[in-house]
């Protein structure tokens, strides 16, 4: 994404420069701010033809990267009068693909990813920056819902989004308290996904909105993971996945909370807990990705009612 790309509708992206992180953790990202090392991914801006200030909405890819599939995100989203911005974490941080070692960098430093896009955008005079939106997929799913959970204990403690669209997101990590104030949330994953727990995801959800936040969950029956990629089903023989494993808890200072202990320890990383995953059989390797039937066709119909709903009522933000 570090080169202009261009729409199938004919609207060419600006490249931006995005200063991020890379912290170790969660620990480091909200309690040692000050100790992340510091970096940049790149993103492609696509704004709808006219005048802003727009609405945008930040698309971020899971394990395997960006896809044609996310690009064509942001065809969906400019038709819609929504402005898109699609990032790539890995191309800087030298990484091509996650599914077989998720350990290549933090989830926190995916988040913080999040939270970097938001805070370059609403600098902009062409976004409306109490109306912008997170998108994520897989991994990136993840990254969106720690985003917004991490937004209060971090910075200025503001939440930047007006809502977030979780698709197929990997629920095994979650803070203890998921609070995300203004940021309306939604997650929708197949019951067939073989990379993430349905049940976890149903459970973050009501998570959210037991601690006052506005959360909805969509199963959609006979889907697999990445069902909106329009590409037949086929196996991603490196994959490792372990979607029963315990789910881990994150304390307010970032600290992960050891599942077969109930202790926080700062010490613990995110690779500590994904091996003893493994040893303790939870891990596999091999798993299904693609769509079968219109479920693609579904899935946008989803996104964009969620997505237009939301950014055409800002008194809601």
């Amino acid at each position: 994404m570090d080169t202009p790309k261009t729409l199938d509708n004919g609207i060419r992206g600006e490249v931006l420069r995005i200063p991020t992180a890379n912290p170790t953790g969660f620990h480091q990202a909200i309690s040692e701010p000050e100790d992340m090392p510091a970096t940049e991914i790149f993103g492609n801006l696509f704004l709808p033809q006219g005048d802003g200030p727009w609405p945008v909405v930040i698309v971020v890819p899971g394990s395997l990267g960006v896809a044609p599939s996310h690009v064509a995100k942001a065809v969906h989203l400019t038709e819609a009068q929504i402005a898109a911005c699609v990032i790539d974490p890995f191309g800087t941080r030298g990484v091509t693909s996650t599914v077989a070692n998720q350990a290549q960098y933090s989830f926190a430093a995916s988040a913080w990813d999040v939270l970097a896009t938001a805070e370059l955008l609403a600098a902009r005079a062409d976004i409306d920056g109490m109306r912008i939106g997170a998108q994520g997929h897989s991994r990136g799913g993840s990254a969106i819902l720690s985003a917004a959970c991490m937004a209060r204990l971090v910075k200025d403690g503001a939440q930047p989004f007006a809502g977030v669209y979780a698709a197929y997101p990997w629920c095994g990590q979650q803070f203890k308290r998921p609070e995300v104030g203004r940021a309306i949330v939604r997650s929708v994953i197949g019951d067939r996904d073989e990379w993430c727990l349905p049940q976890q995801v149903q459970g973050h959800m009501q998570a959210i909105r037991l601690c006052g936040g506005e959360a909805s969950c969509r199963i959609f029956a006979g889907a697999h993971h990445s069902f909106d990629r329009d590409t037949p089903i086929e196996m991603v023989a490196d994959a490792s996945v372990a979607p029963d494993a315990p789910t881990t808890y994150i304390a307010e200072n970032g600290a992960l909370i050891d599942p077969w202990t109930g202790q926080a320890d700062p010490a613990l990383s995110e690779r500590d807990l994904m091996i003893r995953s493994f040893r303790a059989g939870y891990g596999r390797r091999g798993a299904h990705i693609g769509t079968t039937d219109d479920q693609a066709k579904h899935f946008h119909e989803d996104m964009m009612r969620f997505w237009t709903t939301l950014m055409a009522n800002p008194q809601r933000s």
